[in-house]
């Protein structure tokens, strides 16, 4: 891993402004930029100091760093260093005063923790000259939407052919009308799948939240006989599908759609899809903090975020990206036209608040039940 605090010294004031990308010089850059692509640099190279981001590994960091981490260096002269720091060490970090981030990339539930701890900064919008904020889902004060993924309806389909697979959760909980070993989710990979439990019970998508937790769990007594595992890593819950232990079940998109592209014979029902949420962060104490607000204006703009889809299927958060992502690889996308009515945004702060209760009632149900 690398050390962030190797690479920010204590360093006078007048040496860090002689490092940092300035609003001035980037808003003279800016002026430079076409509406049809990225902004792109016009200063010294290496001589705007350096940006350290938090990274999360896998094929999602291979992907943003050749299309976001890289062109952002190319263009601006910034040194892009990546952490694979844990939440719980950024909290540390933030609780001590002693930052070595300057931006995190996180999931909802994680970027909320730090937002309630007060280790975000909050985001200068009014100062964004590559990216209109009105074209970006989800913003808020101290985080911006990066990416939308989702928990899917995954099935192996040589055991049910694609248009003969269950088409929503009340089919997938139907054992008679299609038999086979299942598969869903471990509150160890972050959160179980209660609302596929309501949905399969008849709950509809927009009156999911809050969760009625006895409905639920009554709903998922239903079904434990046909789970041979509840799955605690997206590598595992691919690798059963993939190798028919199991015939179907809940899996991230990307998970599958790794394995697709690789042949194995699996495929995506869409329908009641659970939309999640990654944010950008700029964080409190940064060191470079003035490269953090330019960064993610810069990482926002579409033409980036559809390049991102490029590598992994992941959705954008700017709605204008799909004018330059192809209908082939749309296709493929849960924020895609197609696709995002058909699915319901899962609710991050009800999970927030109610995670600890969720934890006992699950590790209760499943004592309980074998």
């Amino acid at each position: 891993m690398t050390d962030p605090t190797a690479e920010h010294g204590t360093r006078p004031a007048s040496a860090l402004a002689a490092t940092r990308v300035t609003r001035r010089t980037f808003v003279t850059a800016a002026v430079a930029a076409a509406t049809a692509g990225p902004f792109i640099w016009t200063g010294r190279a290496g001589a705007a100091g350096k940006l350290v981001v938090r990274t999360i590994g896998g094929a999602y960091e291979e992907g943003v760093t050749k299309a976001i981490l890289e062109p952002f260096t190319k263009a601006t002269g910034v040194e892009v260093v990546k952490v694979p720091a844990t939440l719980g060490k950024v909290l540390a970090m933030a609780e001590a005063g002693s930052m070595e981030l300057d931006v995190m990339d996180a999931g909802e539930l994680g970027m909320l923790s730090l937002s309630e701890k007060g280790a975000l900064e909050k985001i200068n919008y009014k100062a964004w000259k590559l990216t209109n904020p009105e074209d970006v889902d989800h913003r808020r004060d101290d985080m911006v939407c990066d990416i939308y993924f989702s928990t899917v309806l995954g099935y192996n389909n040589e055991v049910f052919p694609t248009g003969k697979q269950p088409k929503d959760w009340a089919e997938f909980w139907d054992v008679k009308k299609f038999p086979g070993p299942r598969m869903l989710t471990d509150l160890a990979a972050g959160a179980i799948d209660l609302e596929f439990a309501l949905l399969a019970d008849g709950v509809p998508k927009d009156k999911l939240y809050p969760i009625d937790l006895d409905r639920a769990f009554k709903s998922l007594d239903r079904i434990r006989p046909a789970i041979r595992k509840f799955w605690d890593t997206g590598a595992l819950s691919a690798q059963m599908l993939a190798d028919k232990e199991v015939a179907l079940g809940s899996i991230w998109n990307g998970r599958l759609q790794a394995i697709a592209d690789k042949g194995a014979p699996v495929a995506i029902e869409w329908n009641q899809a659970a939309l999640q949420v990654q944010f950008w962060g700029p964080l409190k104490g940064a060191k470079n903090a003035e490269n953090a607000q330019t960064f993610i204006d810069f990482a926002c703009q579409p033409q980036l975020q559809a390049d991102l889809t490029k590598y992994i299927p992941y959705g954008p958060s700017n709605r204008l990206a799909f004018k330059y992502i192809p209908a082939n690889i749309a296709s493929r996308l849960p924020s895609s036209p197609e696709h995002k009515p058909k699915a319901f945004l899962q609710n991050a702060r009800w999970w927030a608040d109610n995670r600890s209760k969720v934890s006992e009632r699950w590790s209760q149900w499943l004592l309980q039940k074998g």
